[in-house]
C-alpha cells in the first residue's frame, strides 16, 4: 500500500513538471521570449548584460517563431505591422540561426541615407540634439566619454544614439530604398554596429521574431550570469524592470 502511494506521488510529482514545461514552452513561443544582449551594439538604450523579454504577439507569428524554425507555413500569421522606431529582434537574413536586435528606422518604401552621420528619411533629417555623454563598463567597446545624440522621428518616437567617431564608414551611405514586405534597422550605437547598411541588408517581415519590451535583469563590468557571487556588486539596479523605448 506505502508503495503504491509512493508510486502515485511520483506520477503527480511528474504530471506536474510536465505541466510546467508544456506552460513554459508555449509563453516562449506565443507570448514572451527572454533575450540577453550580446554586444554594444544598441548602446545606451541596451547594453551588454541586460536581460529582456521580447513581445512575440506584437507582430503576429512566422516560422522562426517557433523552436526549432520547423517550415510550417510561409510569412507571418495575425500580422501586425511593426512601427517606426521600435527595437527588433529578428533572424539574420544571410544565416537565419542567428538572431540580431536593432531598431526599426525604415518601413517599406522607405528612401533611407545617411549623410555626414544624420540619418534621413525620405530626403528628410531626422532631428537630434546633444544628450550628454556616455561611458560604457563593457571592456570590449569601452565607448569613454562618447557624444550622446537624442534622435525625434516623425511619429514621436525618441530615443538616444551614441557618435563616437565624425568619419566611419556608416556615416555617409548610398541611398537605400526598402522593398515591399522588408524593413531597415539601425543600431543606435551607429559607428558601433552590423545592421543594415551592411551586411544585415533589408529584413523580411517573415524574420521578425518580436518587440523589446523590457529589461528584467542586468549585469555590469563583463559580470556573467553565472557568476552569482558578483551579482551584488554589479547589478545594475536602476536597468531592473525597465520598459525598453
Amino acid at each position: 500500500m506505502e508503495a503504491e502511494k509512493k508510486q502515485s506521488a511520483l506520477w503527480e510529482n511528474i504530471k506536474v513538471i510536465i505541466q510546467a514545461l508544456l506552460l513554459a514552452m508555449v509563453i516562449r513561443t506565443v507570448l514572451f521570449q527572454p533575450f540577453t544582449i550580446p554586444s554594444g551594439s544598441m548602446m545606451p538604450t541596451l547594453l551588454v548584460g541586460d536581460y529582456i523579454f521580447v513581445n512575440k504577439f506584437s507582430y503576429g507569428y512566422s516560422k522562426y517563431s517557433l523552436p526549432f524554425s520547423p517550415d510550417l507555413f510561409e510569412g507571418r500569421i495575425f500580422a501586425s505591422e511593426p512601427k517606426r522606431g521600435d527595437i527588433v529582434v529578428f533572424r539574420f537574413p544571410p544565416n537565419p540561426k542567428i538572431d540580431y536586435i536593432k531598431r526599426l528606422v525604415g518601413l517599406p518604401g522607405d528612401r533611407i541615407q545617411v549623410i555626414d552621420g544624420i540619418l534621413n528619411i525620405n530626403g528628410k533629417p531626422v532631428p537630434r540634439a546633444e544628450d550628454g555623454r556616455f561611458t560604457s563598463d563593457y571592456s570590449l567597446d569601452p565607448g569613454t566619454d562618447v557624444p550622446i545624440f537624442r534622435e525625434t522621428m516623425d511619429n514621436g518616437v525618441s530615443y538616444d544614439t551614441l557618435d563616437q567617431s565624425p568619419n566611419s564608414r556608416g556615416d555617409n551611405t548610398r541611398e537605400f530604398i526598402v522593398p515591399e514586405g522588408h524593413y531597415f534597422m539601425m543600431g543606435d550605437n551607429r559607428d558601433n554596429s552590423l545592421d543594415s547598411r551592411f551586411d544585415v541588408g533589408f529584413v523580411p517581415a517573415e524574420n521578425l521574431i518580436g518587440r523589446a519590451s523590457m529589461i528584467f535583469f542586468s549585469l555590469g563590468n563583463d559580470t556573467s550570469f553565472r557568476e552569482v557571487w558578483k551579482w551584488p556588486s554589479n547589478m545594475r539596479w536602476d536597468r531592473l524592470f525597465k520598459v525598453v523605448e
